[in-house]
């Protein structure tokens, strides 16, 4: 809070950049408030420690009338401390509420804009595919191969809800189990998190308050259904004094993910991009504090994220997240978008943010750095991998002009030593 009242302006800048409302104006008047309650408070409870302590010494010296005397007036700040601390219980809600709405600050290399049209291309891998014949999308091919489901998946779930089946589920699976071998072999430790957390581990993660109508919650229990591994993963350390002094924390994920995708009516209704039920491998990383090294890292779990398009032999480019697309969250943001045939345009599979030390002061997740002065981590995440959406490049990108599919050398391994899924 301090940093913040003396960087006002920095705050504003990054607030309005993103399009964040952040009543910064109100936070400074309850943060007054708040201080000047704490400070009444404290007198108060000296003063009236202070005179406790007099009728005391007044009784013991059996001195009854000055002891009445000073009860009477203990009595009286006793009320008064009741109404004040009522006041600074509300002013330190309040203040909790809207320290919440303070966004992070954006980096000095990321591009101003207020959408997605706005973002900068940094890098462009492989050329569109072109094709010799008339191209299907991954809904005819899904269906004519029998690899997914959606009228039942709707009928058994509502919309966007859908069965993968038979190969539909082979690929699903294989491009995971890749992702994780890629990290597993670059480091990283491999986790089965919880997918159903309490609140707290949102808010700890600043996926809350702003996303909370994106995610599902669990009536009377408290639990919200995670839209991804970042908050359990950073979770995991939370309230800890971390060692990095072997370098940082690297942390994997699989796990199913829940989005509502409210506010997304009629856009990408068709087919498997934007859904309601997904699978996601993450990337966590805590580090020290410092920027270069952050930046150092984001590069790096980008890279691994490369690494797996690589592999599956797929066209991509990276872009600069622009300052109105990006998480409030986030200081530096990269996306990655494969090509896909059917859209013909990239489409977004892969994200990577730096967040400085946005969620450790949230989590309380803290090292020691060499002098021994304890510190807040820099954390950092990327999604190695996004399953169904990533079979939508894999299967329009590959397919061929008899029906059947090839797979990326890669994959086979994964798909029972299957090089081609055959057509029908």
């Amino acid at each position: 809070m301090k940093w913040i009242r003396n960087h006002q302006d920095q705050v504003k800048e990054a607030a309005i950049s993103k399009g964040v409302e952040c009543p910064l104006d109100e936070l400074l008047e309850v943060d007054e408030k708040k201080r000047f309650l704490h400070h009444e408070v404290d007198q108060l409870r000296t003063e009236r420690n202070r005179v406790s302590a007099q009728i005391a010494q007044f009784i013991a010296q059996k001195k009854m009338g000055e002891a009445e005397n000073l009860k009477d007036q203990v009595r009286g700040w006793n009320r008064t401390l009741m109404e004040y601390e009522q006041e600074l219980a509300k002013y330190e809600e309040r203040f909790k509420e809207l320290m919440l709405t303070v966004p992070n600050l954006v980096s000095p290399e990321t591009p101003l804009g207020t959408s997605d049209h706005d973002n900068v291309v940094l890098k462009v891998v492989g050329q569109p595919t072109v094709f010799e014949f008339e191209p299907r999308d991954h809904m005819q091919i899904g269906e004519e191969l029998d690899m997914f489901d959606f009228p039942r998946g709707v009928k058994v779930a509502g919309s966007r809800n859908y069965y993968l089946k038979g190969m539909g589920l082979y690929l699903h699976r294989a491009v995971q189990q890749l992702a994780l071998d890629l990290l597993s072999d670059r480091g990283f430790t491999l986790m089965d998190v919880p997918l159903m957390v309490r609140e707290e581990t949102l808010v700890n993660a600043a996926f809350f308050p702003a996303g909370k109508d994106q995610t599902y919650e669990l009536q009377d229990e408290n639990k919200w259904l995670v839209g991804t591994s970042e908050g359990p993963l950073v979770s995991y350390y939370a309230n800890e004094i971390v060692d990095i002094s072997e370098g940082p924390i690297q942390l994997a994920a699989v796990s199913n993910c829940f989005r509502k995708e409210a506010g997304s009516a009629g856009r990408d209704v068709r087919g498997l991009y934007r859904v309601h039920q997904f699978a996601k491998v993450e990337q966590v990383v805590l580090c020290e504090n410092d920027p270069a090294i952050a930046d150092q890292l984001l590069n790096q779990i980008t890279r691994n994220a490369e690494d797996i398009l690589d592999l599956l032999e797929l066209p991509y480019r990276i872009v600069a997240v622009c300052t109105g697309d990006m998480g409030a969250k986030n200081y530096k943001q990269y996306d990655i978008e494969t090509w896909m045939p059917s859209r013909n345009a990239y489409g977004e599979t892969h994200s990577s943010s730096s967040l400085l030390d946005f969620q450790s002061r949230r989590s309380g997740l803290r090292y020691r750095d060499k002098g021994g002065e304890l510190r807040y981590c820099y954390t950092l995440n990327n999604t190695a991998v996004a399953t169904p959406r990533i079979l939508i490049p894999l299967l329009e990108n590959h397919q061929q002009a008899d029906g059947s599919i090839n797979i990326p050398p890669a994959l086979r391994p994964y798909m029972r030593g299957l090089a081609v899924i055959p057509g029908k």
